[in-house]
């Protein structure tokens, strides 16, 4: 798992809350047009692995051990947190996750969002508990992801008036970037 960067950098110098109007070099493929926008979920990120196995997204903060049962897999250079996996019987979601689970069918290895009524203030208002494949949404969705503007004000702007979290775009090589509404502050999307 690599963190998936952010297309604009953020004001460490400042408020590491927000981005700040530069692109992020790393993502100057974004703004070249390049990558398909998908629906950014507010959820809690889970793998299956091939084995069968639920694994939950976790951050451990600098200078805090890891559980025993954690599986680190990088450090965000910025922020010092260790990033991995750890069993899913072990996260806090698991009930949640297991309701999900009942409902869900045919789920091949990969990364969903587990979202619903008991995850994250339920911000995209889902009745149940589901398991929502990332890069996948309804087809309303998928459309208007795809119109969202590339520049600082326009997706400011936009995101304001977006339904969901954010958005990640999509390489055909693989690489992928993301923005979320909160990365700016209200008044620059007045």
């Amino acid at each position: 798992m690599k963190k998936i960067p952010t297309i604009f950098l953020r004001d460490w110098d400042g408020n590491p809350k927000y981005v700040t109007r530069e692109p992020n070099p790393e993502c100057a493929w974004v703004f070249a047009g390049e990558g398909e926008a998908t629906v950014k979920w507010d959820g809690v990120c889970v793998k299956l692995d091939d084995q069968g196995e639920w694994w939950a997204r976790r951050e451990v903060k600098p200078g805090k051990l890891p559980p025993k049962w954690f599986r680190p897999v990088g450090t965000d250079e910025e922020t010092g947190k260790i990033m991995g996996w750890e069993p899913l019987e072990q996260n806090g979601f698991a009930r949640w996750h297991a309701e999900a689970l009942n409902i869900s069918h045919r789920l091949r290895p990969g990364t969903y969002e587990l979202l619903g009524p008991k995850v994250n203030g339920n911000p995209d208002g889902f009745e149940a508990h589901v398991l929502m494949e990332h890069g996948w949404a309804p087809l309303s969705l998928r459309e208007a992801a795809k119109r969202a503007p590339r520049d600082y004000d326009g997706l400011a702007a936009w995101l304001m008036e977006w339904s969901n979290e954010g958005l990640v775009w999509h390489h055909p090589d693989g690489r992928r970037a993301k923005i979320k509404r909160r990365d700016f502050p209200r008044s620059e999307a007045s």
